[in-house]
This record gives structure tokens, C-alpha cells and sequence, in this order.
């Protein structure tokens, strides 16, 4: 699992970003057009980055990445915003709430972070070249690995970066991060020594998959060991004194709950890299934190912040009629989005025992009207999302056939005969004249009677032991008013079926920690889509963190779904590992653990029109933060035509 990612649990992403934390929590899979990396006689591959199947798209002399523009301009400021509040800099612990980016600033040996900086490129899938390291060697095996580290390397305060370094942050996180991540990676990394200031070994365990490994020590984000030895400080506190980082933003200041605003470093060591030529060109990049997203949105009109991504698809649709964007001060463009959609919806606690039975999870789905939803609240823009890896290579369809087949045949008894026989588990269709679909209701309320919770005198229902069939749904008070309306009208139909509904609108704190403690019943969250397999897959979805790890906020649990996981990691080319990965999809979607709603192929955004960016832009991130530029001319313009103070 790719700790640079898997740790910012707390952080909420722009959308680029968010499709970076799907590929970051996944092992990789591989879509290079060349063999680089090359196995010596003695058996040892090196290379100056890394892909599981030993294939790179950069060679080691290659000047920027494609897709860069590598005379864009440095200057300029962007700004964004972030809802709710923040109380903490440090993102990497459960406490507090983090603020935006506050990640930004670290880096790793091999760099996976596209949005503000990493040396992961944005054209291809599963590939990560050096930053932090120049160069690693590697047995075939896979059984250990060496970095080299650049030393040049430096914190933002000057101090080398240093192999020291890089042990301490791997210690850390198995002493004080993420329990489930640090019982995860003990068993896989049993040791690390430093062999010189500037050179660090890994060794791995024998007789397991070699997925996620390699990678896994090299996305660590790397903290300064004297900093935290000298400070005191834990990595599982919430604060507001952060480390020095290495990477290319620095804070510059912040006013909690009000702004952060983060500084280009000038001095930053790996400015010149190939890995970094077109990158980080923005000289500040500034939040702005606003208590609900209306408020958000007016000030955006007002020139408050000069860059949006919007998600709420009535503003989208209605909202951009304003003098700005009139002028052709304001940009309001929609960019491709090549990656899964990010599979969210409603989410089944499966640790509350009355949303056990599969019966009642099918039930309780058939309250959610997409179609009408789409029309009536979301004018007519989104699509229904049937699949975890929607649209992807990967996605299951129909009955499995073939390989699949096998594959499923082959686990026996662990495969329901329905899994074999019926078609993939696909979104009910709805009425999309009513909220309710009648025919919808009909079979739901046949589902639960067939599980035992019967209709009352006062219309609720109950089980044999006189039990009420109750949920309560919580979801944050900045939220925006469509996601209200949307949980509001499902609260509704599940009323409407007899189950004792609730929404609950709370504080952004109170819901973070609702959330982290896994305190509801039903909750709007989000998965990971996977276009490849890795040990990040078990984290995210199978039974042994299944009760405490962030990344499954429905607790699901299933030897069937923790075999075909297996099946995957030990896939030896790719043809296997999206055979094994269709039947995942297959059967995630069986276990019916989460009502699939909505998705677009598309990213909106808006910006006031002094920006500009490569075209066309990369497959796998819009690269806001990573690769658009300041135009000074244009933001002169603004400024005195009145649009921008």
C-alpha cells in the first residue's frame, strides 16, 4: 500500500487528487510501451524507477514528462477552498482534523504524488521514478531492495536528507501510524538497515506476494529525524508545528479554521530534475476554509478564490450565470477524466447486526431512485454507476464465462451457485416520474418480510424478538444542499417501506469522528476502484483490518472476497491479474454492501482566467496543483479591469 496516500485519510482531496488516491492504494499494474529496467548476469536488476513487471516508459535519460510544458512560467498564486474547519497540520494522525495539503510538503524515495509534486507520472499507469532515491537495485526475487539516494537532498531547512532519515519514518509509522497499515507492513518488511548515510536496504518476507512491496518502502514519506527527536513530537497527535519537508511547497502561513497558504520553496533541491522540469510553477497556493459550500460558492463569484472543482451538478448547471463569468473573467470548462470512476455511495455498516442480511441491504437499496434523483435534483448529468471499476478493462459483465469462470469455479464452496449462474449484480432500474419506483417498493417490502422485519400497527417494522428496523444517516452540516436532498428523499422511501429512517446533520468535526469511530448505520463514503491488483486491495477491502481500518467503512469481511485478493497478488502476468479482478468486481457487487449512485467521465471546474495548462492533458490527473501555470499578462488584466482585487 502506498503510504504516502494511504495515511492521508483525513485529507479532503480535489478530484485530481482523489483519482491519484484510487492508483495510490493499489499496487501497480502496467501499461509501459518498452522494457528499461534490465536484469544484469548476477541476477540483480537496477534501474532509476520502478514498475512490477520490470517495464518503464522514461528511460533514464529522458529530459520532462510528456505532457508537461517544460517552459512554463513560475509565478503566481493560486487559490483554492475546503469546507468545514481544520485544527491540526499533521495529517498522518486520526486526531483532530487536518488541513488541506498538509501533506504537501514531504516526499518519498520513489515520489507518488502527481498533484503537488511526486515523480509518479500522470500518461501511465503503475510506473514511479526516483526523487528522493537516484537510483534501486533489486534481486529477480524481490526478496529485498537497495536505494541510492540522491545527496543533494535536502529538508527546507537546509539539513540533508539522509538514509537515517528514511528508517526513522518507516519506524514511525509502524510505532505510531495507522494500526491496521502498521500490522499490514510487519509482516511483509521485517527489516531495514542503513548500510551507508545515503544507501538503505529492505528485505522482504519469503513465501508471500511480491505485489507491494518495492513500491510500498519507496512512497514512505520521509520526515526529519532530528526535528522529531529534538521536538518531541508524535506522529499521532494532532498540531499545529509541522516538520520540515523536502518537497517543493513550504507553509507559509495559516489562520485556523480561516486559510492555509503554502509557498514555493525557492531553494528547493530537486527543482532541476527531469522528474520536475514544467512542475510546481505556482508561487503560492493558498486555501480558503468556508463553513458550508454556498457561502463557498458566493465568495468564488466574488473573487475570493480564483479556482473551483465543482461536484454539486445543480450549481454546475444553473449556478454559472454571474458578471465574472459573463465577462470572460471566469472559466467554466469540463476536463476529460480517463481514470474509474471513484465508486461512492450509500454504505452498509455491516457491523450492525440488523444490516447483515443481504435481503435487507437489497431492500434498503431499492429506496434509491437514480433516475429520478438525476432528473430532478442533478439535471440530467450524471450516470448510473453499476461497477467498482466502471468502464474499465476490468469490469465484470454478464454471466462469467471462460477464465473467470474457472477462476470462480475453482474456490468450490466459497462461491455462491448464483455467482456462477446469474448475470453480475447491476443498479435497479426506476420510475423517474416519482421518488418511489412502486414496483421497487413492492419488492423490497417482499425482501423484508422474507427476513423476518414485519410491518407494525404504527407502520414500522420489527423483528420476532420486537426490534425496530432503524437507521440513521449522518452526514456533514458543509455538505452541499443537493447531497442533503439526495439523503433526504432516500430517508423518505426507506420510511415509506416501514424502516424507522433518520438523517442527521452534524458539525464537520462531529461527523470526521463519526466517521473514523464508524458510529452509523448508513453513510454517503466512497471505496477504491482498482485497475490493479495489490496488497493495498486487502486494506481496502478484506477481512483482516476489517473491523478497524479506515479504508472499509462498511467493515466487509468475506473469505470469498480475500481468496480471489490472493488469486490476484499472485497473478504472474497481466491477462491473470484482470481475470482475477473482473471476478473481484463480480462478487464486491454480489455482496451488495453499498448502493452504487451516480458518476461523470468529466471534471468540472472553473477558475478565473489567468491560468493555463498542457493540452492535451494526461490520461490519469488534471494536474492543477502539479502542472498548470500562472499567465501574468491575463492576471494584470483582472486585476485592473476590476474582476480580481
Amino acid at each position: 500500500m502506498s503510504t504516502s496516500k494511504a495515511l492521508r485519510f483525513n485529507v479532503l482531496p480535489a478530484k485530481g487528487l482523489a483519482r491519484w488516491v484510487v492508483a495510490g492504494l493499489l499496487a501497480f499494474g502496467s501499461q509501459a510501451i518498452a522494457p528499461q529496467v534490465v536484469a544484469e548476469g548476477d541476477g540483480i536488476v537496477r534501474s532509476h524507477g520502478y514498475n512490477f513487471y520490470g517495464e518503464l516508459t522514461y528511460p533514464e535519460n529522458f529530459t520532462h514528462f510528456d505532457y508537461v510544458n517544460p517552459d512554463a512560467p513560475k509565478g503566481g498564486e493560486i487559490a483554492l477552498w475546503a469546507p468545514g474547519t481544520f485544527d491540526s497540520m499533521n495529517p498522518y494522525s486520526r486526531k483532530g482534523r487536518a488541513g488541506r495539503y498538509s501533506w504537501m510538503m514531504y516526499e518519498s524515495l520513489l515520489g507518488e504524488m502527481p498533484a503537488t509534486g511526486g515523480a509518479a507520472p500522470a500518461d501511465v499507469y503503475g510506473e514511479s521514478y526516483g526523487l528522493l532515491a537516484e537510483r534501486l537495485e533489486y534481486d529477480e526475487g524481490k526478496t529485498w531492495v537497495i536505494f541510492y539516494m540522491r545527496p543533494e537532498a535536502r529538508f527546507s531547512d537546509g539539513a540533508p536528507v539522509t538514509a537515517h532519515d528514511v528508517l526513522f519514518s518507516h519506524n514511525l509509522l509502524l510505532e505510531q501510524g495507522l494500526p491496521s497499515y502498521a500490522a499490514a507492513v510487519k509482516k511483509r518488511i521485517p527489516r531495514a538497515e542503513v548500510i551507508d548515510d545515503h544507501t538503505i536496504k529492505f528485505y522482504f518476507t519469503e513465501g508471500i506476494s511480491r505485489r507491494s512491496l518495492i513500491d510500498q518502502v519507496g512512497g514512505v514519506p520521509v520526515w526529519s529525524k532530528k526535528w522529531f527527536e529534538e521536538t518531541g513530537a508524535r506522529l499521532d497527535e494532532s498540531r499545529m508545528e509541522t516538520s520540515p519537508g523536502s518537497g517543493p511547497y513550504v507553509i507559509d502561513s495559516y489562520d485556523v479554521n480561516r486559510r492555509i497558504v503554502y509557498k514555493r520553496n525557492p531553494d528547493y533541491w530537486a527543482k532541476d530534475l527531469p522528474i520536475n522540469v514544467g512542475r510546481h510553477n505556482f508561487d503560492r497556493i493558498r486555501i480558503e476554509y468556508f463553513a458550508d459550500a454556498a457561502a463557498a460558492f458566493e465568495a468564488f463569484k466574488a473573487g475570493e478564490y480564483t479556482f473551483r472543482a465543482e461536484s454539486n451538478s445543480k450549481q454546475w448547471a444553473t449556478g454559472y450565470d454571474f458578471p465574472a463569468l459573463r465577462a470572460g473573467y471566469v472559466k467554466k470548462v469540463e476536463l476529460p477524466d480517463g481514470t474509474p470512476p471513484t465508486p461512492s455511495g450509500f454504505v452498509f455498516n455491516l457491523g450492525r447486526e440488523h444490516l447483515q442480511d443481504r435481503r435487507v441491504r437489497e431492500a434498503m437499496a431499492l429506496a434509491y431512485n437514480f433516475e429520478w434523483t438525476n432528473e430532478s435534483l442533478q439535471f440530467g448529468l450524471f450516470k448510473q454507476r453499476h461497477s467498482f471499476v466502471q468502464g474499465a478493462p476490468n469490469e465484470a459483465v454478464g454471466v462469467p464465462e471462460g477464465a473467470e469462470l474457472e477462476l470462480l469455479k475453482s474456490l468450490g464452496d466459497l462461491v455462491p451457485e448464483e455467482v456462477l449462474t446469474e448475470p453480475v449484480v447491476m443498479a435497479h432500474e426506476s420510475n423517474p416520474a416519482r421518488e418511489i419506483d412502486r414496483r421497487n417498493l413492492r419488492k423490497a417490502m417482499g425482501l423484508l418480510d422474507e427476513a423476518g422485519w414485519v410491518v407494525g400497527d404504527d407502520g414500522l417494522r420489527r423483528n420476532e424478538a420486537g426490534e425496530t428496523l432503524s437507521v440513521v444517516i449522518p452526514y456533514a452540516s458543509s455538505a452541499s444542499a443537493t447531497m442533503g436532498a439526495v439523503i433526504g428523499v432516500f430517508v423518505k422511501n426507506l420510511r415509506r417501506m416501514g424502516v424507522d429512517a433518520k438523517e442527521e446533520k452534524i458539525d464537520p468535526a462531529q461527523f470526521t469522528l463519526k466517521e473514523r469511530e464508524r458510529e452509523y448505520d448508513i453513510i454517503f463514503d466512497s471505496y477504491a476502484a482498482f485497475l490493479g491488483t495489490g496488497t493495498g486491495l486487502m486494506q481496502r477491502y478484506g477481512s483482516e483490518d476489517a473491523a478497524i481500518s479506515l479504508f472499509n467503512p462498511a467493515g466487509l469481511a468475506s473469505p470469498l472476497v480475500d481468496k480471489i485478493i490472493e488469486i490476484s497478488l499472485a497473478a504472474e502476468s497481466t491477462e491473470e491479474e484482470r481475470v482475477a479482478l473482473t471476478a473481484l468486481d463480480r462478487v464486491l457487487r454480489y455482496e451488495r454492501f453499498m448502493v452504487p449512485v451516480w458518476f461523470i467521465d468529466q471534471t468540472w471546474v472553473a477558475y478565473f482566467d489567468m491560468f493555463e495548462y498542457p493540452d492535451p492533458l494526461p490520461k490519469y490527473a488534471d494536474g492543477v496543483l502539479d502542472f498548470w501555470w500562472f499567465n501574468e499578462e491575463k492576471a494584470a488584466r483582472l486585476k485592473a479591469e476590476g474582476a480580481l482585487r
